[in-house]
């Protein structure tokens, strides 16, 4: 007898059938489309991570505090969880490409061009801060839109492949941007660190508009009546809660997982500096250990693309374990090279959950949905973000930088524990 399998394993067998009888494609970058892609991506990740330190280092530099300084976490959280279902509407609704390239266009502007035609005098924390929020609204369209792109110019069997490779540019992003902008902070400062992103996001939309992105087949007949944007809304709320519960189980395990990792990246350069006594560039050298923790994970995953999903699942019980373990463990050191290892640890426990998310997100829903059952797993997610940052900035602040880090760590091995139940054939939920 076949015994009852949990709704990931239940809704997910076909597809992973489809998969094994796939012919094997060639590398992913080695295609022209996904090449131009990540390509792309890799210069303005690096940019992305030049300017994350920038911002959270000039805030905590002028104001001194914990609590301000997660604000800065919070503006970017906050335009996917209020916008990220009207989003997902206008990304399934809208050319994907042109959503992409318009993205980077107006993030080139904010975090790039504007800043540096501000005079010093004025470039204060609360035109930061208007800058920040507005560079998160365009973030919040560029990151659903390309993810529901990916089916576009990828076969099926080689999303996770996809998303972990587009992952390693973040990673990368992480391992040079910080160092550069440590250095560019100690030697310029944080306004003149950010100009630099007007340059990489332009090489980004470059890169998109050479990419070809195959058009998806229509499901509904060229007369039929334009659905509203509130049943847009409804019928992908449907399809993640009721039609295909193990979406409506993914968005909780990734709100729990979001609620640590988010408070640890907004909060990196206080602990940094309050725990260990290090300036900018030693800051910058320690994010960087994250980002090749982050690198050796979403290479490892290429390997991984086609594995059952619950061997996936487990795989996500196994890092999130890892990096709980590490994160607990940085406090109870204060030598920065002790600590950079253990970051290394912490980031290759990370580099594992989103693309698998993603992955298993692509292979569930329709085409025509992707980009509503994202911004709907996006507001999840980050509503569990926006929590963290505030929680964990309070508790550093009122507390300890110790407490707020070993809590972070207790957080990532509950999402072990999550997910070591939701990786059980056996389960019902």
């Amino acid at each position: 007898m076949q015994g009852r399998s949990g709704p990931l394993s239940r809704t997910l067998s076909i597809a992973e059938s489809a998969a094994g009888t796939s012919v094997r494609q060639r590398p992913l970058l080695l295609t022209r489309d996904f090449g131009l892609v990540w390509s792309g991506q890799l210069i303005s990740q690096i940019g992305d991570g030049v300017s994350r330190l920038a911002l959270l280092w000039f805030v905590y530099a002028v104001t001194g505090s914990p609590l301000k300084t997660s604000i800065i976490g919070l503006l970017q959280t906050i335009p996917p969880i209020v916008l990220g279902p009207i989003i997902g509407v206008y990304v399934d609704r809208l050319p994907k490409k042109a959503l992409l390239i318009t993205s980077d266009v107006l993030r080139a502007l904010l975090i790039g061009l504007i800043p540096c035609l501000i005079p010093v005098e004025s470039f204060t924390v609360s035109v930061l801060y208007v800058l920040v929020l507005l560079h998160a609204i365009a973030t919040a369209v560029f990151g659903p839109a390309l993810t529901a792109a990916i089916p576009a110019f990828v076969p099926k069997t080689q999303f996770t492949a996809a998303n972990a490779l587009l992952q390693s540019t973040t990673s990368l992003g992480i391992i040079f941007g910080p160092a550069l902008s440590g250095l560019g902070i100690a030697a310029y400062g944080s306004q003149e660190v950010l100009c630099l992103n007007a340059a990489t996001y332009m090489i980004s939309a470059a890169c998109l508009t050479l990419v070809r992105f195959k058009k998806p087949a229509s499901t509904v007949p060229s007369h039929a009546v334009q659905p509203t944007m509130l049943q847009d809304l409804v019928e992908g709320f449907r399809y993640s809660v009721v039609i295909q519960p193990a979406i409506l189980l993914l968005t909780g395990t990734a709100a729990l997982y979001t609620f640590g990792t988010s408070a640890l990246t907004a909060l990196f350069p206080v602990f940094a500096r309050k725990m260990l006594g290090l300036g900018p560039v030693e800051v910058g050298y320690l994010w960087s250990a994250l980002g090749v923790g982050l690198f050796v994970t979403s290479i490892g995953l290429l390997w991984a693309t086609d594995w059952m999903v619950k061997d996936r699942i487990r795989l996500i019980m196994g890092t999130s374990a890892l990096s709980g373990i590490a994160i607990c463990a940085l406090t109870m050191t204060l030598d920065p090279y002790m600590a950079g290892l253990l970051l290394g640890l912490i980031g290759c426990g990370m580099g594992a959950f989103t693309p698998i998310a993603w992955g298993i997100i692509q292979e569930l829903a329709p085409s025509q949905m992707v980009g509503r059952v994202l911004g709907l797993y996006g507001t999840g997610a980050m509503t569990a973000a926006i929590g963290g940052i505030s929680a964990f900035g309070w508790i550093m602040e009122q507390q300890s930088p110790e407490t707020g880090v070993l809590g972070i760590g207790l957080i990532l091995l509950a999402t072990a524990l999550v997910a070591a139940r939701m990786s059980r054939p056996s389960a019902v939920y």
